[in-house]
């Protein structure tokens, strides 16, 4: 039920996009985001290189789309069991 909030396009995955997504990380934990059909990254490829330049994890990379996590220290938003 979760929107993806950035995409991955021709561009690849520039210092400014590395940014926003630690931003993102940092409020949500979770997030979405979705690979263009122009890139020249698979879903997986930019999930792992997102996910190594961020620290976070990979959750999940399902067609297009794929899920990072990574756990805020300070605020804990997702309670994990």
């Amino acid at each position: 039920t979760m929107d993806a909030i950035f995409q991955v396009g021709k561009g690849g995955v520039p210092d400014t996009l590395v940014a926003q997504v630690e931003d993102a990380l940092r409020v949500r934990e979770l997030i979405k985001l979705k690979v263009l059909d122009n890139s020249l990254y698979s879903a997986r490829e930019a999930a792992e290189e997102i996910a190594q330049k961020t620290g976070s994890e990979v959750v999940q990379v399902i067609g297009s789309k794929f899920v990072l996590y990574k756990r805020n220290p300070k605020e804990p938003k997702i309670e994990l069991k």
